[in-house]
């Protein structure tokens, strides 16, 4: 029951702090960003917000930098919308989720490159013995 509830109040802010976002904060760092998990503990007191940047390193650290200036704002408008007896501090963290999905392409590129050229080894190879391995009875000149 406990965990259904975390969901639930884990969802509604994730909704929150979206449609906030998406009317806009008055802050000229904040780039664009993406609400990607919200994570509350069993307790509700404390949330983790997981979010995205679409951008260059500078436009990451400036909207960090944003959201941190915003915290108390965002946590008002949670408060406002989310009718419960406290409100849930919120941490923004940035995630990696970009940047392991461009590792893993690069990875997957890596292997595909080398299965072309192993292909291309196996393309002009020759048995190291006779094409036929295995043994036949012998046929006797004689019959």
């Amino acid at each position: 029951m406990a965990g259904e509830r975390q969901a639930r109040v884990a969802d509604r802010i994730r909704v929150v702090l979206s449609e906030r976002l998406q009317k806009g904060l008055r802050d000229p760092r904040l780039g664009f960003v993406t609400i990607t998990d919200v994570r509350v503990t069993g307790d509700l007191q404390n949330a983790s917000v997981f979010y995205t940047v679409y951008g260059t390193d500078e436009e990451r650290e400036a909207t960090a930098a944003a959201l941190k200036a915003a915290t108390g704002l965002l946590r008002t408008e949670v408060g406002r919308k989310l009718n419960t007896r406290l409100t849930p501090t919120l941490e923004f963290i940035p995630d990696a989720l970009p940047e392991e999905a461009s590792h893993l392409s690069e990875l997957l590129r890596r292997a595909q490159e080398q299965d072309e050229q192993v292909k291309g080894l196996a393309a002009d190879a020759q048995y190291a013995g006779e094409p036929d391995p295995y043994v036949k009875p012998r046929e006797d000149e004689d019959d």
